[in-house]
């Protein structure tokens, strides 16, 4: 059983952090901001990449710092958006309903010890190579949109994933596909995705265990995923052995608000 304490909030966070860093690098308009011991992350005002992450997981947060954070998304011209950590400073919460902050969505953080992995066979999953970069972004972004055609938009978020430069990615034929990346021996499962003809065949749990075999050759000690609470993808992460160490809420403001 994993203990879900600041430590490792901390460690989770600050990889997702540095995931998100990474995953702007095709974007030439992207930003990226210090603060309130997390990162802001812009990718583009309509872009599911930018946000905010491992924000009050240091100490207490400021209205000055939360200041400076709306301000580097508003003045690009985006919402503020902030994956909220439960270990955070309490003091956030507070501050936040003052300024005028929604509740958006909730992913549950998964966490697995490589100790005690053993290697699975994964027949028809296989690594990717550059050449095949059009068909990965076109596979996971059809699995996730569900839909066979992909706004120049949509596919650019499975490029900009592709070419990051610590990015694993792997292809399950073209019917699923899946990333990962490695910060400190913590391995990171991430744009898991399956066409939803070929969903509850086994595909996700190759693409999982995949990236676990790669995981233990690298000599990483921990393995993380998020998913969206009771869902088919929190349920095979849970049958490989990981469990849920917190949840974090998305919290949101749509315009900047007068307190």
């Amino acid at each position: 059983m994993v203990f879900a304490d600041a430590v490792l909030a901390r460690r989770l966070e600050a990889s997702e952090a540095a995931n998100a860093r990474e995953c702007t690098a095709l974007y030439p308009e992207a930003a990226a901001l210090e603060v309130a011991g997390g990162w802001a992350v812009f990718a583009g005002s309509d872009s599911p990449l930018s946000n905010a992450v491992g924000i009050g997981l240091n100490g207490r947060v400021s209205e000055a710092e939360l200041t400076d954070l709306e301000r580097f998304f508003e003045g690009r011209g985006a919402r503020v958006a902030i994956d909220l950590c439960p270990l955070a400073d309490p003091g956030l919460v507070e501050m936040l309903g003052r300024r005028g902050y929604r509740a958006t969505e909730f992913n549950n953080v998964l966490v697995r010890r490589m100790a005690g992995w053993e290697r699975m066979e994964t027949p028809r999953v296989r690594r990717t190579s550059p050449e095949y970069a059009e068909l990965w972004a076109y596979t996971v972004g059809r699995g996730f949109f569900e839909r066979t055609t992909l706004s120049q938009e949509e596919m650019d978020v499975g490029r900009a994933i592709f070419a990051m430069p610590g990015a694993m990615c792997y292809l399950a034929g073209a019917e699923g596909g899946a990333a990962a990346a490695v910060y400190g021996g913590l391995a990171m499962l991430f744009a898991d995705s399956t066409i939803a003809g070929f969903r509850r065949q086994g595909l996700h749990r190759e693409l999982i265990a995949a990236r676990l075999n790669e995981a233990m050759l690298l000599g990483c000690d921990l393995a993380t995923a998020s998913t969206q609470p009771a869902t088919g993808s929190q349920r095979n992460y849970e049958q490989m052995g990981f469990e849920v160490a917190y949840t974090k809420v998305t919290m949101v403001r749509d315009q900047p608000a007068h307190c």
